[in-house]
């Protein structure tokens, strides 16, 4: 398979206005005065759907994959209430959306749940099932499944209003750009199809699997994927801007913060990236450990965490990727931790789930869960939702 075969179908050029536009039609929080002069100066770190104290949209928030939060949650929290799905198991992370969590488990039942109760709004049930997590945008809900067919569905009554079907299992959420949304596949293939009627607008190839979330900045894709490289992809023409040798594959969501990505490899090298000049800033190896990560990192100004299966929660100074603290867990973290304010939520294999402090790394709170804890939190209206991988979902925050 060629890196360079590339299909290129068609373009959607379209200035600043385009994308102030498209915040509109699709329900996004109206931009500030300061981010308009901005987003008008040119490509820039505006995410095309972002983090809101009511909205949790991507499996890691908002389209840079930062995985912090804007909801703060009350100091102590309590369980609110818990949803089973028989049968059923997660691996994937919630959306949130006005006041809605959908999920979508491993047994293909995709399902809508009052925020504040639990109660179940609608379920709708497909063949197969689903590892990648949903993603809102608008009035629709997005979602890929293990036989590669990629689903919108109707964010009110969970009615299918079209399909795409990929070549190879889908694994990682969707992300969005203008109009459009991305999703990669086990096929080796970016696509972006027309977010409103699935039509495809291009697909770009690499030599291995895709199986992560493609994160978004400006004009700019980046993926992290099995073939041992990060890819930089220019969205207006479906084509590579650059690569960089990552020296293993790796099915982790890179995070941006600022002119840099974030992500770590199955070899369990940590990489900070410059995206704009396409070279390595800096990388970390343990070379005691070597063990695989599958976390995606937390990344704000100052501090990045990463869970490990070497049974660690680690912080790191995103400027140098020298460590900031280290957090021993009793089973390994495939989780992607949550930045809230001052703390840190993660959870581990063990059904063990932590809140941190941010900057010392010491233990402010547990709850052990029935099941283990595969995907991220989504954090909204001041409540923590978060899954297991024995069907159960747990609501977290304060009792009024």
């Amino acid at each position: 398979m060629s890196l360079a075969r590339r299909e290129f179908l068609a373009t959607g050029i379209a200035g600043a206005g385009a994308l102030l536009a498209d915040r509109a039609v699709w329900g996004v929080e109206p931009l500030s005065a300061a981010d308009k002069v901005s987003l008008e100066a040119g490509p820039n770190l505006k995410p095309a759907v972002a983090v809101t104290e009511r909205s949790w949209p991507l499996a890691r928030g908002g389209s840079l994959a930062q995985g912090v939060a804007k909801s703060p949650l009350p100091d102590k929290l309590e369980l609110l209430w818990q949803h089973k799905v028989d049968g059923g198991a997660f691996e994937n992370s919630p959306a949130i959306a006005e006041g809605v969590v959908y999920l979508a488990d491993m047994d293909g039942q995709i399902s809508a749940l009052d925020l504040a109760s639990g109660k179940v709004r609608w379920n709708q049930k497909i063949e197969t099932g689903f590892i990648a997590s949903p993603s809102v945008r608008g009035q629709l809900l997005y979602v890929g499944d293990y036989d590669g067919k990629f689903h919108a569905l109707d964010r009110e009554s969970g009615g299918v209003r079209w399909t795409h079907q990929s070549d190879a299992e889908i694994d990682g959420g969707a992300n969005f750009w203008r109009d459009n949304v991305l999703f990669g596949s086990q096929d080796a293939k970016l696509y972006c199809l027309n977010a409103e009627s699935g039509k495809l607008v291009w697909k770009f190839e690499i030599q291995d699997q895709i199986r992560c979330m493609p994160t978004v900045v400006g004009d700019r894709s980046f993926v992290a994927g099995c073939d041992s490289l990060l890819h930089i992809v220019d969205l207006t023409t479906g084509t590579e801007a650059a690569s960089v040798p990552i020296g293993s594959p790796t099915g982790v969501t890179p995070a941006v913060l600022g002119n840099v990505v974030y992500f770590s490899t199955m070899g369990g090298t940590l990489f900070g990236i410059d995206w704009k000049e396409a070279k390595v800033v800096w990388q970390i190896e343990d070379k005691t450990s070597q063990q695989e990560v599958r976390s995606s990192p937390a990344v704000q100004e100052g501090i990045l965490v990463i869970g490990s299966r070497d049974r660690r929660v680690q912080a790191h100074d995103p400027k140098t990727g020298d460590s900031v603290w280290s957090f021993p867990t009793r089973q390994r973290v495939d989780c992607s931790p949550v930045i809230v304010g001052q703390r840190v939520f993660v959870g581990a294999v063990d059904g063990r789930f932590y809140a941190l402090d941010l900057k010392t790394g010491k233990e402010l709170w547990q709850y052990q869960a029935a099941g283990g804890f595969m995907g991220s939190p989504a954090v909204a209206d001041g409540k923590l939702v978060v899954t297991t991988d024995r069907g159960n979902v747990y609501c977290f925050g304060a009792k009024a």
